[in-house]
């Protein structure tokens, strides 16, 4: 089976219901009308560069190209997994920890991939590695993101309790053992929530797609699941990665808590 192809008509639509949720939300003071506007015109614009810039890659066999690809997106990646704290370090050390922690946890998974059936062939070719390592790299931002948000949250919240195991001589890492537990947990809920619900409550976008494309149902299935064990590994590294290096910085080597690192 062919997909449908997209026409302006059913993108107009797309933008209606864009702005229904914008009025709704309006309606029910969220306020967060404007932020669903600009994100979905930011979705718009960044899909259809994505899209021309894929079908330019696409049609050629360089792997420089495809790391350059891979590259912004990390970069991207980074941006946002270090923009949405409430609570932050110094920028330096913000991004430089979420930016290393996407990495080793896209680069253990993606790696882990090439010794299944996904790996590319030819390796690194660019219709399968950008696809598969842009999904790895976006699952990996959301689970770091979270990490750093409920970690830095907690820490600041939970400093009494914290110095005074420290006073008692716990170490650093075992003084904020819960902390670092509450934050790890709360970085696989969603992709928990996502395996559990798969085939369920719900088909997953790789499998949909694939399915869309007139894959047998079976071997989508197959690719799912190798897919989605990948996405767990590569979150759990990456949020244990942002876990331990964000513990390290807010303390100092005689244990000392230093919320002085923090910022605004």
């Amino acid at each position: 089976m062919t997909p449908a192809l997209i026409t302006p008509v059913d993108l107009l639509i797309a933008a209606a219901v864009i702005l229904a949720c914008a009025v709704i939300s309006r309606v029910l003071a969220l306020n967060a009308g404007r932020a669903i506007v600009i994100a979905a015109l930011r979705m718009t614009v960044q899909l259809l560069l994505i899209g021309n810039v894929l079908l330019f890659v696409f049609g050629q066999t360089s792997i420089l190209l495809t790391f350059a690809v891979l590259v912004v997106i990390l970069c991207a990646a980074t941006f946002e997994a270090g923009n949405r704290q409430t609570t932050r370090m110094a920028r330096r050390w913000h991004f430089s920890i979420a930016g290393f922690s996407i990495l080793c946890g896209a680069a253990l998974a993606t790696s882990t991939g090439f010794f299944t059936s996904l790996c590319p062939h030819p390796l690194f070719a660019a219709r399968a590695t950008i696809p598969m390592a842009g999904l790895i790299i976006g699952n990996v931002m959301n689970a770091t993101s979270l990490t750093l948000n409920s970690l830095l949250s907690s820490v600041t919240r939970e400093r009494g309790a914290i110095e005074a195991r420290i006073s008692l001589g716990a170490t650093r890492l075992k003084a904020l053992e819960d902390p670092i537990l509450k934050a790890l947990r709360t970085a696989l809920i969603p992709t928990l929530n996502q395996m559990s619900a798969a085939g369920l409550v719900t088909l997953p976008g790789i499998m949909t797609g694939q399915l869309l494309a007139g894959m047998s149902p079976v071997s989508a299935s197959r690719y799912q699941i190798v897919l989605m064990s990948l996405v767990i590994f590569g979150n759990l590294a990456g949020a244990t990665i942002a876990a331990t290096l964000t513990t390290l910085h807010l303390t100092d080597h005689r244990g000392r808590l230093r919320l002085d690192r923090l910022r605004p």
